[in-house]
């Protein structure tokens, strides 16, 4: 008989025996496991592994389409390798927003003689190298740059000129009035245009939206099939796109089917977007449709467009009645199964039948939803956010129940009203907390001040139903959802774009104060949540639901908070502290909330997230501690990205902002801080320096679901 000792040994070495080496499996698994790898990692360490990882690291399935968009660690040198690997293997190139690389280094695109496909969106990039880099890529047909102050068109070779008369389809962002390269591009057919042009230059000069002269040549639109623009608020980025618009109203092009503005604001309809407008009327068929709210109100515009097979409507702060919703839209309540994604943003009277004799906070028509769901069951991004849809009581008619059967929804957007339960019991008090409530203890007993006051076991309840609730059932019916938004139908963000941030908020609506820690609660069923905004949540009391939330959710990439709870007592800090400590794979984190106290415990728990990339906190009367945040930066390694706006002095966010960048900025070459007062008069400033990349998708809040069209960056062809 063997020794005990020989016994373990004889174990162990048959565990060794049958656990299979990495390497031993088919080139085609190892294919599709090294596709999750960043192709800069697969070329400059991966292949160096073995001669087998040498190989396939090079496999042309995985060099042909390169992404650098968001990959934080790549340096000019690691490009530069990059380019002098695989530049000729590269089809598609994506360097969108690589914004600390030198122009210099994006010179090396020129290596990838075979390129499509170009993104160089948010890269430093002037027409005189834009000129040399196009003369060289003959196969490109789909490009996207920024046009910034000082481009020149007329700088662009015969080259270049060339290959852009190739061009199918362009993305251009414009920070500067001006046609960029539009008139170069005669093949287009898809065209996406950003206009983020500020009304006054550095010196504070007002900037005219006239063309100036040399750039009045005519684009060609004839072969056009998709236009989209998207306005930054602000009078000159009106006026520079009805330019773009004017060549559309003299001849619409036949083959037409998207058509999408999305302008903030007010935006007058001028003569010729209205002879557009009948023109397109007339001689197109569409299958997306987006406009400015002031286009659509009173007009009948909608009784005259063509759709077939509509895939995405946008009718954000529109005028839109449920009556005009279900004959125009929803064509009757036909069936609308290739509608994906729908915005109903600000829609205040959509899902009523009369918007001239309704209160915003009237009931909803329960059968205006209901013809919604049916005519539209395979909606995957449906936003209902910034309206009062209130129902009314009644089996089975409450808005959470009907949404309940869009099965195939991945992101959603509603009211913080619209989940607030209509039944007898709630209707007259706040719902039933899942854990103790903080506020109202038990005669006798001591409660400390500045002590956690939710259970330590409120992870176990988290997995039962604490209370019927219609809101637990909609999320139990969507276990795919992969983005919720909760927004209160009154909160604006204190920091708004191109002007002084806001200190004063509306009240929340009434029916909010019906949803509380309860409600959050439910959203820990969401599996395979990926991005979470709550904002204007007036009823959490201890934020025990924000626990269950980090602990379940364990795919939560992207979360946005605001305005939880009381406005002049952070409550729900002790939950937040816990929650953070089992978000592993967190990337993003905004924070917005009055006299929010960034102290040691707070960026010890954050410390807890080793994958975040980018913090925002934005906190009126708020404060920091800079031995934290310092602190917190040495031990999350792949923070890039620091915003933070609170009510510190300028010295001290000034010092604190030196000190960070003089530490890590060597290591981190995408690292992007601002550190400042929030209410401080140069903020717009400060804010224009920001990379618009940051700016877009954390440091500004708004609603994103169903925002864009969702392939409107996609396939070449339709």
């Amino acid at each position: 008989m063997a020794s005990p000792g020989e016994e373990v040994t004889s174990d162990e070495s048959g565990e060794e025996s049958n656990a299979m080496n990495l390497m031993e499996f088919s080139d085609e698994i190892l294919l599709h496991i090294l596709r999750y790898t960043p192709v800069s990692d697969l070329v400059l360490n991966v292949r160096r592994v073995c001669r087998k990882l040498s190989v396939l690291s090079l496999d042309k399935s995985l060099t042909h389409a390169v992404t650098l968009h968001k990959d934080y660690q790549v340096d000019k040198d690691k490009v530069k390798q990059l380019m002098r690997e695989i530049g000729k293997e590269i089809q598609e190139l994506n360097m969108s927003s690589c914004y600390w690389l030198p122009g210099s280094t994006v010179d090396q695109v020129t290596r990838c003689r075979n390129l499509v496909k170009l993104n160089l969106s948010g890269c430093n990039l002037t027409s005189l190298r834009l000129s040399k880099m196009l003369s060289a890529l003959q196969h490109l047909r789909s490009l996207a740059i920024d046009v910034n102050p000082g481009f020149d068109a007329s700088h662009l070779s015969s080259e270049c000129k060339a290959t852009l008369s190739r061009v199918l389809e362009l993305k251009q962002t414009l920070y500067t009035p001006s046609y960029g390269v539009v008139p170069c591009c005669t093949s287009l057919e898809k065209l996406l245009l950003y206009f983020e042009i500020l009304d006054r230059s550095r010196e504070g000069l007002i900037i005219s939206g006239q063309l100036m002269v040399g750039e009045s040549n005519v684009p060609h639109y004839q072969n056009l099939r998709v236009f989209y623009a998207r306005l930054a608020p602000g009078p000159v980025n009106q006026e520079v796109v009805r330019l773009y618009l004017a060549v559309l109203s003299d001849r619409t092009p036949e083959k037409l089917h998207a058509f999408l503005i999305s302008a903030p604001g007010g935006f007058p309809q001028s003569c010729a977007v209205k002879n557009l407008l009948d023109s397109m009327a007339r001689n197109v068929t569409l299958d997306a449709l987006q406009l400015p709210g002031s286009w659509m109100n009173g007009s009948s515009l909608l009784q005259h467009l063509k759709f077939s097979n509509p895939v995405y409507f946008s009718f954000s702060r529109c005028s839109l009645s449920g009556s005009q919703l279900v004959q125009r839209v929803l064509n009757g309540g036909k069936d609308l199964r290739s509608l994906v994604g729908l915005n109903l943003s600000g829609c205040v009277h959509c899902l009523s039948p009369d918007s001239t004799l309704r209160k915003a906070e009237d009931d909803i028509d329960s059968s205006i939803a209901e013809t919604l769901v049916a005519s539209c069951c395979h909606l995957r991004h449906l936003n209902l956010s910034c309206a009062h849809h209130h129902s009314s009581e009644g089996l089975g008619r409450h808005l959470c129940q009907l949404l309940a059967h869009l099965k195939c929804l991945l992101s959603l957007a509603l009211p913080v009203c619209a989940i607030a339960d209509v039944s007898p019991v709630s209707a007259d008090k706040p719902s039933v907390q899942p854990v103790a409530n903080a506020t109202s203890p038990s005669f006798g007993k001591k409660v400390r001040i500045g002590v956690q006051t939710y259970p330590r076991n409120c992870l176990e309840q988290g997995n039962s139903r604490p209370q019927p609730s219609v809101f637990w059932t909609l999320l139990e019916s969507l276990p795919f959802l992969e983005q919720l938004e909760l927004i209160g139908s009154s909160f604006s963000s204190a920091m708004p774009r191109n002007e002084p941030a806001i200190r004063n908020s509306l009240p929340p609506c009434g029916r909010a104060q019906h949803v509380g820690d309860a409600e959050v609660a439910a959203i820990g069923q969401l599996a395979f949540l990926q991005s979470l905004t709550l904002a204007q949540l007036p009823n959490i009391l201890t934020g025990s639901g924000l626990v269950n939330i980090g602990a379940q959710c364990q795919h939560l990439r992207t979360l946005s908070l605001a305005n939880l709870g009381m406005m002049g007592k952070v409550m729900y800090m002790p939950a937040l502290v816990d929650m953070l400590k089992h978000c592993r794979c967190l990337r993003d984190l905004r924070l917005e909330q009055p006299y929010f106290n960034a102290n040691a415990q707070f960026f010890q728990a954050l410390s807890h997230c080793s994958s975040l990339q980018r913090l925002c906190i934005i906190s009126r009367s708020g404060s920091l501690q800079p031995d934290a945040v310092m602190a917190f930066m040495s031990t999350c390694l792949e923070v890039i990205m620091c915003h933070m706006f609170t009510g510190e002095t300028l010295t001290v966010c000034k010092t604190l902002q030196q000190s960070l960048i003089k530490s890590f900025q060597a290591s981190r070459p995408a690292l992007n801080v601002v550190v400042f007062p929030l209410l401080h008069e140069d903020l717009t400033e400060i804010i224009r320096d920001v990379p618009m990349m940051h700016l877009d998708e954390i440091t500004l809040f708004k609603s994103r679901v169903a925002e864009e069209h969702p392939n409107l960056w996609g396939s070449l062809r339709r």
